[in-house]
């Protein structure tokens, strides 16, 4: 099998570098590697001027539009071969990450996905809990990730995440990710649209922790600043979330997903009932997440609602 490995990049040329030097030493060696960069980062532009890949097959993207979808989507007009591959510029798979991904896919022409572990790097510490329950989405909506703490066997799940996820090009054929995300950078949950796809088109998608990068989340340069609260980047990450699960999901579960969502809510995206709990130890700033999480849930109605009454 060819594999692609397609990676969207903005402003982290030594992080990029990083990564290609990882690529550079799979044990399965990679076919093409695709960079998608914005026309005005400069960094990165100077960076690749001067990268001298050894082996490397590197074939350059240009995008114009901010955010990780414009990026996706332009990166994956560009690929060749059977599997394409997706990880950030902020990571560095192992070297038989190739490898383990191609094995799987060789084995079972069902599956349509292949995710795995990204091991992530605060400072010089690394997060080594562990969950045995990774990338399920629950009967009434609820997201469960852990992607970046999945042990155990490989086995099914509902949705990849975006550090580490690979497809078969058979099963994405003219798939793309959702343009309606909203956000000018990291587009949280962009990556879930894409594989509840899959997964409703009857692919199998498996998790396996051993197919495994490590993950050194660097900073960003939009309103998503992971850990500090911003009002944009919370509406944001609601919106996405909302107007993904009101169109994987069918019409009783879609209601139940709502009223769960309005009243009970996760730490990402709270209700009333998370909104009480986090009350005493954020006060005001539990405040403004709720409202940021019900004004991000109406959004998402209204461009779900929107886009039912174009088609």
């Amino acid at each position: 099998m060819k594999n692609t490995v397609l990676i969207p990049t903005y402003r982290r040329p030594l992080d990029l570098s990083r990564c290609l030097l990882a690529l550079q030493a799979q044990t399965k060696p990679v076919d093409r590697v695709i960079v998608v960069v914005r026309d005005i980062d400069a960094q990165t532009w100077e960076f690749l001027a001067q990268f001298s890949p050894h082996n490397l097959p590197l074939h350059i993207v240009k995008v114009t539009v901010p955010g990780v979808v414009a990026a996706l989507n332009a990166g994956l007009a560009a690929v060749e071969g059977d599997i394409v591959s997706i990880t950030d510029d902020d990571a560095v798979p192992h070297p038989d990450w190739l490898e383990k991904i191609n094995a799987h896919f060789i084995c079972d022409r069902r599956i349509g996905g292949v995710g795995g572990r990204d091991w992530v790097h605060q400072g010089n510490k690394v997060i080594d809990d562990s969950r045995q329950i990774v990338g399920k989405l629950q009967w009434f909506g609820r997201v469960i990730g852990n992607h970046h703490l999945g042990v155990g066997e490989p086995r099914e799940v509902d949705v990849l995440k975006g550090v580490n996820m690979s497809f078969r090009q058979e099963a994405i054929a003219q798939l793309r990710f959702d343009e309606r995300m909203r956000g000018t950078g990291a587009q949280v949950h962009f990556e879930m649209a894409f594989t509840l796809a899959l997964k409703q088109a009857g692919w199998k998608l498996i998790y396996d922790p051993q197919v495994a990068v490590d993950h050194y989340p660097a900073q960003r340069f939009d309103e998503d600043q992971r850990n500090n609260f911003n009002e944009i980047a919370f509406i944001n990450l609601v919106h996405n979330e909302t107007l993904v699960l009101l169109e994987y999901l069918p019409l009783f579960r879609r209601a139940v997903f709502l009223l769960w969502a309005i009243l009970v809510g996760t730490r990402d995206s709270l209700g009333l009932v998370q909104w009480l709990r986090l009350l005493p130890s954020q006060g005001q700033l539990a405040g403004k997440k709720c409202w940021a999480s019900l004004r991000g849930r109406w959004h998402g109605w209204q461009t779900h609602r929107q886009f039912k009454s174009q088609n």
